[in-house]
């Protein structure tokens, strides 16, 4: 053979390591310190967040119950004023009947203003057709005067918020068993 086709070499064998043991890690000691030292961090991180959460947690049922106890302070704001119109009528002392039914009827409107800025709004009921989801019939009236199943009185008014009713407005209604409009 010549130089050209000769064998390749043998690869050099390292005689003092015998063949199939693996080679260790140098500091197995700092691997699984470094490892104990990462634990030891995530499991302190957990504690933290729960605490944290936790803590919202009850910050935030504070604040439900904060809510719950003061929401009511908008409603009552608007309605000081007409107590404090109805005070200053009770001890007016020269009043005539004509000037106490005015101040009344001021008073009133103040009232419906301030429980129409909450959203709370009456219910019409006088001359309307009978309607049971907004009137409560207290008396059914046989008479020709009025249409049949209209209001012919409101007893008591009926009020709503927003869409919701608070209460129905209490009436008399018309029966007219001939139909005459």
């Amino acid at each position: 053979m010549t130089k050209n086709n000769a064998p390749p070499e043998p690869e050099a064998i390292d005689l003092e390591r015998p063949t199939g043991e693996i080679e260790a890690p140098s500091k197995p000691e700092s691997e699984i310190e470094t490892l104990k030292r990462e634990k030891q961090e995530l499991f302190d991180r957990v504690a933290r967040m729960q605490a944290e959460f936790d803590n919202a947690r009850k910050r935030a049922v504070r604040e439900q119950q904060d809510f719950r106890d003061y929401a009511i302070t908008d409603a009552i704001m608007p309605l000081l004023p007409i107590l404090d119109s109805l005070d200053r009528a009770l001890h007016f002392e020269n009043t005539t009947t004509a000037d106490l039914h005015s101040g009344i009827e001021l008073i009133q409107k103040q009232l419906l203003d301030a429980l129409g800025k909450l959203g709370v709004r009456r219910i019409g009921a006088h001359g309307e057709p009978f309607d049971p989801h907004q009137h409560q019939a207290i008396e059914m009236v046989e008479t020709n005067e009025a249409p049949d199943q209209h209001v012919l009185e409101e007893l008591q008014p009926g009020y709503k918020l927003k869409d919701r009713l608070l209460r129905p407005a209490m009436v008399r209604v018309a029966s007219n068993p001939k139909g005459v409009s």
